[in-house]
């Protein structure tokens, strides 16, 4: 996916409701490229914090107080069981821009035994943490902060001058923009013309999978045919995709109305949501696409995320990439670049590519296992420094032994960021714990002991 710049819809204060016609439509900003992430003019920031004395769930009110006596205006309210301290509550609010948040901020720290801020703002010293979603909802939280949407094409775009074509554009823009998570995603009936564009990319590529893809697209892409309706005469619908992918390895696809900044696109993999295009591209240029449109997410991006080990794989650069500071994200999203985009593999002594960019390009997929780019190993700490260019073939390709490789590769690169937490998926709440006291990882430690006795109690029994 090809993130850029963003921009961020103010939110809506807990008792301003006047104004709320004007969040209707996103708010855009121009220029950006894949890895920088756009000022957020929400400035939305999250408080999590717990008493200090064991008390009841009505402690809250207390510390509701604050807010209201310094005119900080909240936009969300919740509590529940600590996960840090046995019989204790904690709190968390999100607080909306205005009023004295840094006296607030102060007091809180006084008052309470666990304090921590997570904030959009943190390069203006207003949180510790940048922001990030703690639940699978939170995703409808940054879902249409974008660069572009609708009929707002480049003036180098093919369908730039094509009114039709925007205007099919701004329908795809809609239909994302107005879904909230936990709906089905809705369907869409393609014109004529589209499916005729899709066929021309889809004959294409499938003519080249056998001889340049990896064993794990080509052993998922018949699996596709028979249970998502991937046909040269039919463009798949992702509700149909998202299931099929939900069954194989908890993956699901999520529209988008447009490009997303990095952190916010990278935040949805710890979460194993992929934000899905549902365009496609113009009619003119069959194999030619100045952005991902829905052959390049389906046909590159969405046959490795049924395959576990690659699941696993960008899952773990999603959870490096929560609350970590600006630099990191750029270096997570250009191994992201080099890897899930534009990935090579050795198999069998024979190169194969995995990325989504290669796989979804007919002419590159070609190119890239030609003699022409130059290939290096692929290390993040190096990979993650690499310039790469976004609108011609790659001059150079990282390969990697394989998905388990590359994995454990990111896993240890990650322990360089500099986070003063942990962060941890729970399949069960489709939630992100933050991980930062010592009660947390005892319990975490229990659970993982009863996991190897029930492996251990299952090897016993093969060997009877």
């Amino acid at each position: 996916m090809y993130a850029k710049v963003v921009a961020k819809s103010q939110p809506m204060s807990q008792n301003d409701t006047s104004n709320s016609s004007t969040l209707d439509k996103p708010t855009l900003i121009h220029g950006g490229n894949y890895i920088k992430e756009g000022k957020d003019s929400a400035r939305s920031t999250c408080l999590i914090f717990s008493p200090k004395e064991e008390d009841s769930v009505g402690a809250l009110s207390k510390y509701l107080k604050l807010f209201a006596e310094h005119k900080v205006n909240l936009s969300h309210i919740e509590s529940r069981s600590s996960l840090r301290r046995t019989n204790m509550y904690e709190f968390m609010v999100e607080c909306v821009p205005g009023g004295d948040l840094g006296t607030v901020i102060e007091k809180l720290r006084e008052q309470c035994s666990y304090f921590s801020i997570i904030s959009r703002n943190h390069k203006d010293n207003m949180g510790t943490v940048p922001w990030f979603p703690r639940r699978i909802r939170d995703l409808d939280k940054f879902a249409n902060q974008i660069l572009s949407y609708g009929a707002e094409l480049d003036s180098d775009h093919p369908g730039f001058t094509d009114p039709v074509y925007r205007q099919r554009r701004k329908y795809f823009a809609d239909l994302a923009f107005n879904y909230k998570y936990g709906q089905s995603i809705p369907r869409v009936e393609y014109t004529k013309e589209e499916i005729e564009t899709w066929g021309v990319v889809f004959r294409n590529l499938t003519k080249l999978y056998p001889k340049y893809a990896c064993k794990e697209h080509n052993h998922v892409f018949p699996l596709l045919i028979e249970n998502c309706g991937y046909r040269e005469d039919n463009i798949p619908q992702l509700e149909d995709i998202s299931n099929f992918l939900k069954d194989c390895t908890g993956f699901t696809l999520r529209p988008v109305a447009g490009l997303l900044s990095s952190r916010d696109f990278l935040a949805g993999l710890a979460f194993r949501v992929f934000h899905c295009t549902q365009y496609i591209r113009h009619g003119s240029k069959p194999l030619y696409t100045p952005e991902p449109d829905i052959c390049h997410e389906v046909l590159g991006h969405v046959p490795l995320f049924a395959d576990p080990s690659f699941a696993q794989f960008c899952q773990v650069v999603g959870l490096a990439s929560l609350g970590s500071p600006d630099e990191y994200i750029e270096k997570l999203a250009t191994c992201f670049w080099f890897t899930v985009e534009y990935g090579l593999c050795q198999q069998n002594g024979e190169l194969k590519a995995y990325g989504a960019g290669l796989l979804s390009s007919f002419g590159e997929l070609e190119y890239c296992l030609s003699d022409k780019p130059e290939l290096r190993p692929f290390e993040p700490a190096k990979t993650a420094l690499q310039k790469y260019p976004i609108t011609e073939y790659q001059p150079v390709y990282y390969v990697a032994e394989n998905f388990e490789d590359a994995k454990q590769k990111m896993i240890k690169f990650t322990e360089s960021i500099p986070r003063k937490f942990g962060v941890r998926y729970d399949p069960y709440t489709q939630s992100i714990s933050i991980i930062d006291s010592k009660h947390q990882i005892e319990d975490l430690v229990h659970n993982v002991n009863q996991e190897v006795q029930i492996l251990m109690d299952a090897l016993r029994k093969l060997r009877q």
